[in-house]
């Protein structure tokens, strides 16, 4: 599937800055509309390009670096050209290499928590935050070990240079988050180093 016409993306300012670093969560919604998202299992590309560009701008980097982390599991960061039907080659090759129709342990819900630290993380992440109960959590969780597979091959952080307050990449490069188990409201984390101003 291409990429959607519905992505919006804000900046949530960390609460402490150091010096030379500077932290900001960028929001990005990968359904359309504004109505509850209900996880389909869906494969988008999304450019987030602009939006760090615009972050890098807002915050006065001149020289110095951006790493940008996926904050989720089963969403993953590259750099490539972001052309329509590259796009949707990116998805059927996802597809392809990890089918959602696979059979999975990891979709075997009913045979987990499969151990004792599973049960502490479930516990850590989810009950002992007040979201409900271990029988709660396993009910509301996708199957969507294709996802997460795919998410570990492509990676979860691209680091750019930034020089004379401009993103280090090629003409045709994007910066692209690419949502494996979509449509949801998903999270990046931008830290951004600047250089000392020379004396």
């Amino acid at each position: 599937m291409r990429a959607r016409a519905g992505l919006s993306m804000t900046a949530v300012p960390s609460a402490a800055r150091a010096t030379q670093y500077l932290y900001e969560r960028v929001a990005v919604r990968t359904g359309l509309g504004d109505g509850v998202l209900v996880p389909k299992q869906e494969i988008s590309l999304h450019d987030i390009t602009p939006q760090v560009e615009a972050l890098v701008q807002r915050l006065g980097i001149r020289d110095g670096t951006v790493n940008i982390v996926s904050q989720h599991t089963t969403t993953a960061l590259t750099i490539n050209e972001y052309e329509t039907r590259l796009l949707d080659d990116v998805a059927a090759f996802m597809e392809k290499l990890a089918p959602a129709s696979g059979s999975y342990k990891h979709n075997d819900l009913h045979l987990r928590p499969a151990s004792d630290a599973d049960r502490a993380r479930i516990d850590r992440n989810w009950m002992s935050l007040g979201k409900g109960t271990l029988a709660e959590f396993i009910a509301q969780e996708p199957i969507n070990a294709h996802a997460h597979l795919c998410a570990m091959v492509l990676g979860a952080t691209v680091t750019i240079p930034v020089a004379e307050g401009r993103l280090c990449i090629g003409q045709w490069q994007s910066i692209i988050l690419v949502d494996l188990d979509g449509p949801r409201e998903r999270t990046v984390g931008c830290l951004l180093y600047t250089s000392p101003s020379p004396r």
